[in-house]
């Protein structure tokens, strides 16, 4: 299988042991609005490279799932590992590409701060503002860059852009961005940021095709997955959202612990003698329903487990969801949907029924069938018909967000 001779789209989200990426083509076969804007890119293979540091894996995958490629290999030094990661994905794209041309590459880029709210063309500049924000975002945005930087070492005239998940967050009002914390630090750029907006912004565009009616009244967006976020939305804008500063806060996660009292920082530095490397592996790396349970980070494997902590944690969960979704409905006076996205909430039907059983008081139902056993597809309402709220299941897709991106700033540069 190939891509055919085409214009082609590459995007990458790298992390700190995985980069994942996909292909999409530009041409034949990309709808084409009638307003004369970019045609919506089309898929033509995903995959990912995951044991970065170890023992790299490749993957790729065609549109119906097939594997295309897979290989691993041995690290070799220190620091090679995303340049060599990209070059696999490269040598797999010369082949797969078949005559076609990777026309540009797409980053997700975890902080745009102060500078960046909409996707920018990458230019010796922008790397440099960017590399600037990395103790923003300390185990995310480095790992953005050392994508960009690989691509520019072996391509160097191949135009690159950063899509930004602080983007979509970008013009809330400016309480919503505020600690109550000395101005000077707010001058700073200490402020609640917002992350996860690539997803979001790909929510509220599908919302505009598969329910129009709710497209632009008030709905929360629960991005639940191995990071979990909430955002309130209204006409289709970021109200409030619960990660600020950092990837930190808001809504328990895999190992991350959300809302969480600084106080509780200042005990362990005092008392325990934690510093800067130590409170930074337990925050990011050890707390969260792993921390909470000992057993997994894994809301699957918690579900099977017959360890007492497993359930406490998975309570926790559904319970800081439900505290959160009551805050962001003040936020925007009311609520009109509810949809639910990202690996836990496009998957795990029970944390949905737990979630919206708690908020029946929001006047919100949902259809036990619908919700165990529908398709979810490109979007699945869950609520009955003629309900309000609506309840919806609907699957982000980041890197096509990314995709539609890269080629808007590329054919308008």
């Amino acid at each position: 299988m190939t891509a055919s001779s085409q214009a082609l789209i590459l995007t990458l989200n790298a992390g700190s042991s995985s980069i994942k990426f996909a292909v999409y083509g530009t041409g034949a076969g990309a709808a084409q609005p009638s307003d004369g804007s970019p045609g919506d890119p089309q898929l033509r293979a995903k995959g990912q490279v995951e044991g970065i540091g170890t023992r790299p894996h490749f993957i790729a995958k065609g549109t119906d799932g097939q594997v295309l490629s897979e290989s691993w290999w041995e690290t070799v030094a220190d620091g090679e590992g995303h340049a060599r990661a990209f070059r696999q994905i490269w040598s797999w794209l010369d082949d797969f590409a078949d005559g076609g041309q990777i026309m540009a590459v797409g980053h997700r880029v975890a902080h745009g701060g102060a500078a960046y709210g909409h996707p920018m063309l990458i230019d010796t500049q922008v790397l440099r503002v960017l590399t600037r924000l990395i103790p923003l975002v300390p185990l995310h945005q480095p790992n953005n860059l050392a994508g960009i930087r690989a691509v520019a070492a072996d391509h160097p005239d191949l135009p690159q852009v950063a899509c930004f998940d602080t983007g979509f967050h970008r013009g809330r009002p400016k309480v919503t961005e505020q600690f109550g914390l000395p101005r000077v630090l707010l001058d700073r750029g200490v402020k609640r940021y917002g992350f996860h907006g690539l997803s979001y912004e790909y929510i509220v565009e599908k919302l505009r095709e598969i329910a129009p009616d709710i497209a632009e009244a008030r709905v929360i967006v629960a991005h639940l997955g191995s990071g979990c976020s909430m955002t309130a939305i209204r006409n289709g804008r970021s109200v409030e959202t619960t990660m600020g500063f950092s990837a930190l806060d808001g809504v328990p996660m895999g190992t991350r612990p959300g809302l969480l009292d600084p106080g509780v920082i200042l005990f362990l530095m005092r008392e325990d003698g934690l510093g800067v490397e130590a409170l930074e592996k337990l925050l990011y790396k050890e707390s969260g329903l792993l921390g909470l349970s000992g057993v997994s980070n894994d809301l699957r494997a918690l579900h099977e487990s017959d360890d007492p902590r497993a359930a406490e944690a998975i309570d926790y969960f559904v319970y800081r969801i439900g505290q959160t979704l009551g805050s962001l409905c003040a936020a925007v006076g009311g609520l009109d949907a509810l949809v639910f996205t990202a690996g836990v909430g496009e998957n795990d039907a029970d944390i949905r029924a737990r979630v919206c059983a708690d908020a029946a008081w929001l006047g919100i139902q949902i259809d036990a069938d619908a919700n165990v056993g529908g398709q979810v597809g490109a979007g699945l309402r869950i609520s009955p018909a003629g309900r309000l709220p609506e309840v919806w299941v609907i699957p982000t897709d980041e890197e096509r967000m990314i995709a539609r991106h890269t080629l808007r700033v590329v054919r308008s540069a």
